[in-house]
């Protein structure tokens, strides 16, 4: 998922999208999928709609503030793994967890959780991300190892 180059631009494309629906304008790309997202987090409703409020603001983890835009980012990227099952596998796991708690919606938030380490475990390791880490991550999650 490409949205944009940099932060705002990226964050331009989640505002951009959100106006779009808020007029009832038809959405392009990836743009349904945002506003799909953002419509399951009421929470972030108002800061769409602030642009010049939040366009430019950091998140500070260490604080305990969720970063909104790298959430629904997340979101989005399970999203579309989920549609190309890519890595491959990552479907029928999140079938499993789906099966397991009922919430499609907190099943995301469990992988996301995966997600964040495998990207964090490959940034501080400085190798690419393994399939087979994130895979079995969502599998243990869904109480089973991963059929890789």
């Amino acid at each position: 998922m490409l949205l944009g180059q940099d932060r705002r631009q990226t964050r331009e494309v989640f505002f951009r999208a959100w106006q779009r629906h808020r007029e009832n304008m038809p959405l392009e790309g990836v743009e349904s999928l945002i506003v799909a997202v953002a419509l399951r987090h009421p929470e972030y409703h108002a800061l769409l709609e602030s642009p010049v409020r939040t366009e430019d603001r950091d998140y500070f983890p260490e604080s305990g503030q969720t970063n909104p835009f790298l959430h629904m980012g997340m979101h989005i990227a399970i999203e579309e793994q989920l549609a190309l099952d890519q890595p491959n596998g990552i479907r029928a796991q999140y079938q499993r967890l789906c099966a397991r708690l009922a919430d499609e919606h907190a099943v995301q938030h469990h992988i996301m959780e995966c997600l964040g380490e495998w990207l964090w475990r490959a940034g501080h390791e400085d190798t690419p991300p393994s399939e087979t880490v994130y895979l079995n991550c969502i599998a243990r999650l869904a109480g089973r190892r991963a059929e890789i």
